[in-house]
């Protein structure tokens, strides 16, 4: 019988794309969590709806500014990340991963964000403005709409986008979620009109999967030519070319780097940032953070992706 080390091990996707804040601490708890909820035989998406419940409630009490009321809203949004490690942690322990479970994993977090910044908002909205006797009003609104469409959204789907592209040359298509906006747009064309629901749901992963391959055309370029030569198809394959396997670990060399950086842009750095902002009473810093050094982050970490994929499809192309 596996020891909890063991089943601790195999419930992580890789330890180049692991936190050490989630390997020493959230996914241990989490473990703890999936061997009890799966004794009790209950599915992963349960948990992942529950989490939605904690992170709403968690939103709820980073409305109010007194302490106990947020170091609440600290206990129930761990909570709720709890629950979104272990639903993950049973699906890869137990084998039940499904398309369905990823997406409305997805979909908890961004429930849990856009509850809070609602929250955040009305919260902040009688405040005043730090240095002035201007109140945030409405300003606190468009901050966090900025921080949150245009900035969090982004930086979280494209970290997610390398974590799975990392994955995918580390472990092959059986340890990665990377999907392409095609294969789901020919899903949702499969489907009879009577599975509405389906549809929907292929329609809009694929324009999910569509808009992290606009941010990376010289990651496309490069997978392409990368899986034209397995299949043993394309142009190129006339030409003189490295090793295959040599290109692939030479891109995961290039690209375990920045795995920190997708790390950084994840749940962990903001949940913290959120944490003490909340606690301090100053949760526009939380905005603020947001715009400012994660967006330094998102660039640099997709800047550096691209160069990587551009020489690596350059050389494949030329033969060098």
């Amino acid at each position: 019988m596996a020891t909890f080390q063991e089943m601790l091990q195999a419930s992580f996707k890789s330890n180049d794309t692991e936190e050490w804040l989630d390997v020493h601490f959230t996914r241990p708890i989490g473990l703890v969590f999936a061997l009890f909820w799966n004794k009790l035989g209950i599915h992963p998406n349960v948990i992942t709806i529950l989490s939605i419940f904690l992170g709403v409630g968690a939103a709820f009490m980073f409305y109010h500014t007194d302490l106990w009321h947020n170091v609440m809203g600290v206990i129930l949004l761990m909570f709720a990340n709890f629950c979104d490690s272990t639903d993950g942690q049973m699906a890869r322990l137990t084998g039940k991963k499904t398309l369905v479970g990823r997406i409305l994993d997805g979909f908890s977090g961004d429930v849990w964000f856009f509850a809070i910044y609602f929250a955040l908002c009305l919260r902040m909205m009688p405040q005043f403005i730090p240095g002035t006797e201007v109140r945030w009003g409405v300003a606190i609104w468009v901050l966090a709409f900025v921080a949150g469409i245009f900035c969090h959204s982004p930086q979280a789907s494209l970290a997610d986008y390398y974590r799975q592209i990392h994955l995918f040359f580390l472990k092959g298509k059986e340890g990665s979620e990377l999907d392409h906006s095609a294969q789901q747009l020919a899903i949702y064309e499969s489907l009879p009109k009577e599975q509405w629901l389906a549809r929907q749901f292929h329609m809009n992963y694929a324009a999910y999967c569509k808009n992290q391959e606009k941010r990376t055309p010289h990651f496309q370029q490069f997978f392409k030519t990368y899986q034209d030569l397995r299949n043993g198809e394309g142009e190129v394959m006339e030409q003189v070319l490295p090793d295959l396997p040599l290109v692939r670990d030479r891109f995961l060399e290039g690209s375990r780097p920045l795995m920190k950086y997708t790390n950084l842009l994840t749940f962990n750095t903001r949940a913290i940032c959120l944490y003490i902002t909340c606690l301090l009473n100053c949760p526009w810093a939380y905005f603020l953070f947001e715009i400012i050094l994660l967006t330094v982050l998102y660039v640099h970490m997709h800047r550096r992706h691209e160069l990587l994929s551009e020489q690596l499809c350059t050389e494949l192309r030329g033969g060098k």
